[in-house]
């Protein structure tokens, strides 16, 4: 695509405002989870909102984005502000473990829920007859409000799986982790030094992208084509 033409910078934008929502629903997941199992922390720092001036992160949510949404034209995928927990706080139901596990899969499970409400409406529309069915899942075709609707819930998709990668700091470490024997606990944590390594070879280099990639396609492709 030529740059800074006004379809591209439509997209930067479109693309930017719904990165930009869609974090902000994954880190309120993390924070809610959190809130529900006892822990008064992200609620003393406002974090029991989907605004998304509380879970922007300037470098994650903005600058890294919009640096790739540039480059790709219209995709990008960033990250927001930690939520910050207290595993002490959580309720004896659960081991602390189990609790953490509770809320990094909250994250990721928000996207999915997103995109699929998402899409729901999309759907809504659809069969109201203000949108045309054929463009449902066909990324970057049709009008602008079926390629804004699309590209949420693929970029929700995306999300959802980049933050399920086994690598800490992303969430699906901290679901490894909770779901591992204690005794490979230790092992586990020792190879968490290793996470942020792992995390920008699987961004930087194409084959490994495609372990979220991939899985947010087909999702993306069978959910849409079952609506449809």
């Amino acid at each position: 695509m030529e740059l800074f033409t006004p379809d591209h910078i439509r997209l930067i934008i479109q693309g930017l405002l719904i990165l930009v929502l869609s974090i902000a629903v994954h880190e309120w997941g993390h924070a809610m989870v959190a809130h529900k199992l006892g822990d008064p922390t992200p609620e003393s720092q406002g974090r029991l909102t989907l605004d998304p001036r509380s879970h922007a992160d300037p470098i994650g949510t903005l600058l890294f984005p919009g640096i790739a949404l540039v480059a790709t034209g219209g995709l990008g995928f960033g990250w927001g502000r930690p939520v910050q927990v207290q595993p002490r706080y959580f309720s004896r139901r659960f081991t602390m473990r189990k609790g953490h596990l509770f809320v990094a899969a909250a994250g990721p499970l928000m996207n999915i829920a997103f995109g699929v409400v998402i899409s729901l409406v999309y759907f809504g529309l659809v069969l109201g007859g203000v949108l045309d069915a054929a463009y449902m899942g066909a990324l970057w075709h049709g009008d602008y409000v079926s390629q804004a609707l699309n590209f949420a819930i693929f970029l929700n998709f995306i999300l959802a799986f980049f933050n399920l990668i086994p690598a800490p700091p992303l969430d699906g470490g901290h679901v490894i982790e909770g779901l591992l024997p204690e005794k490979y606990v230790p092992a586990f944590q020792r190879f968490s030094v290793y996470g942020p390594f792992i995390l920008m070879a699987v961004i930087f280099i194409p084959e490994l992208r495609n372990l979220f990639v991939g899985p947010a396609r087909w999702l993306f492709s069978t959910w849409t084509g079952i609506l449809s």
